[in-house]
Order: C-alpha cells, then sequence, then structure tokens
C-alpha cells in the first residue's frame, strides 16, 4: 500500500530497486537495490512507487546499507504492517536525478529492449534483464530462445548503438 499522494508521470524514469519487505517493527522497509553500491540508491531522490499505473512520490526519511541490502524509513509508513504492504513496490526516479555516464558507460535501463544481433548478423533477440554475477554483469536476450551473454566490451560487446536500439554482439548463436 503506498501512502496516499497525488500521482504524477515521470519524465524517462529509471528502476532503481524494489521493497522486498519490512525490516523490524517500526515500519522501515528493506530494500533490493540495483544500484552500484548498493547503498547509491539512497543519493537518488525523490523515489516514486508505481501504483495502478500512476507514480506516486514517497520521501525517505533516513536509510543505510545493511549487508547486502537497504533499510529505510519511508514517510507515512510507521508500522510493520504498514511496511509490509509496500512489499513487491518498484523504486523510479527521474532520469535527470542521475549523474552523466561518460562515453562508452551505460545505465542497465538504457540496455534493456535493445535488439541483439551476433558479428555473423544472427539475431539473438532483445535484451529482457541484466544480471550482476560479480566478475561481470550478464545480458539476458530472449529471441528463439535464451542467450546469457557476459557484457564485456571488446570481446563479447563489438557495438551498442541506443539511438537506434540496438546491439552487435561476439557471440555464437547456437551457444
Amino acid at each position: 500500500m503506498v501512502p496516499a499522494a497525488s500521482g504524477k508521470r515521470l519524465e524517462k524514469p529509471v528502476l532503481l530497486g524494489e521493497v522486498t519487505g519490512a525490516f523490524g517493527i517500526l515500519g522501515w522497509v528493506k530494500i533490493h537495490s540495483f544500484t552500484e553500491p548498493v547503498g547509491n540508491i539512497l543519493k537518488y531522490t525523490p523515489w516514486f512507487v508505481d501504483d495502478d499505473g500512476q507514480f506516486k512520490e514517497i520521501r525517505v526519511l533516513s536509510g543505510r546499507q545493511q549487508g547486502n541490502a537497504v533499510v529505510a524509513q519511508l514517510e507515512g509508513i510507521s508500522d510493520r504492517d504498514a511496511a509490509a504492504l509496500m512489499r513487491g513496490s518498484n523504486i523510479w526516479v527521474e532520469r535527470k536525478t542521475l549523474p552523466e555516464l561518460a562515453a562508452g558507460e551505460y545505465y542497465w535501463d538504457d540496455l534493456i529492449g535493445l535488439k541483439v544481433r551476433s558479428v555473423e548478423q544472427a539475431e539473438l533477440g532483445a535484451i529482457v534483464q541484466m544480471m550482476a554475477t560479480g566478475a561481470n554483469d550478464v545480458m539476458v536476450i530472449r529471441g528463439e530462445r535464451e542467450h546469457l551473454v557476459p557484457f564485456v566490451k571488446d570481446r563479447f560487446v563489438v557495438r551498442v548503438d541506443l539511438d537506434a536500439g540496438e546491439m552487435v554482439v561476439d557471440w555464437d548463436p547456437d551457444f
């Protein structure tokens, strides 16, 4: 349940995390952050949650990294039951709140949806998800079949063209 607030359309929303449950008895929530490092999610505000197709701003009163997650106290959430109702809520920010990237760097959000083909021109599908594995990020590409391709520039990732909505990879389509 999202605290009452007026809905808003966001300009270029970017998904930064998800509420995974309640933390403690005072209304704090536990968050799975998609930022690197995970605690950076607290730097990008205001947060918005999607509630029936409308984005509602939610103010972060306090927060900290707790192991591999982040815990936060949100305005309007004052007990464990209210915090538990937030479970599954996605956390969004407007793109303009994020820092500009250097040439050749990308936010995962920019890569999701790109059409991917091999250097031999075989269509592999589209990027549907990105995963952090520790060693390097991995793209989940779905087409006729699913491919897990490491996002390693100049090894597997040959070219990224955001304007054209495509990526070229050095990857065997049968693998």
